[in-house]
């Protein structure tokens, strides 16, 4: 298990690395006009995507048909599994300045805080199945297997 961890940080990190690289050789040739219209879009997209987030966990909440000892539950797993846009990426002129151990503790400490991340999302998870009954974690499952399938095909789709 520990290996497997090992390689999704190590293959995160690379990721990133190339990312940032390719980014900064973006920016550069970006002109400052460029960067604010990007911006504006970054800010629309944010929006769009809190708004499809939202709309996701009504339907789920609605198929679940939650009964009122179980709102609750609910409401404290939605909080703790709501997204954050990721200010950690907001500073890439910084990274842009970095030497290249500097970048790469900083994609090191980006890749520790998302696991942490994760382990408190799944923290959440276990408490809120916990509430379900066995209708509603199958439910709760096909969905989240659904997502999932939605979720590589996109990324399959981005790259």
């Amino acid at each position: 298990m520990m290996t497997s961890l090992r390689k999704r940080i190590a293959i995160g990190m690379t990721v990133l690395s190339l990312g940032t690289a390719a980014f900064s050789a973006y920016a550069e040739e970006t002109p400052a006009q460029g960067r604010h219209a990007h911006a504006a879009n970054k800010e629309e997209a944010k929006a769009k995507w809190q708004e499809h987030f939202a709309q996701r966990q009504q339907r789920l909440h609605d198929s679940l048909k939650l009964t009122a000892q179980q709102e609750p539950a609910w409401a404290t797993f939605i909080a703790a599994i709501k997204p954050e846009m990721n200010a950690a990426h907001s500073d890439r002129a910084a990274a842009a300045n970095m030497t290249a151990p500097q970048r790469m503790e900083k994609h090191l400490e980006m890749a520790k805080q998302h696991i942490a991340k994760q382990e408190s999302h799944l923290a959440a998870l276990k408490t809120f199945y916990a509430v379900l009954s066995p209708e509603q974690q199958k439910i709760f499952d096909e969905q989240a297997k659904r997502l999932h399938q939605h979720r590589r095909g996109m990324m399959r789709h981005h790259h």
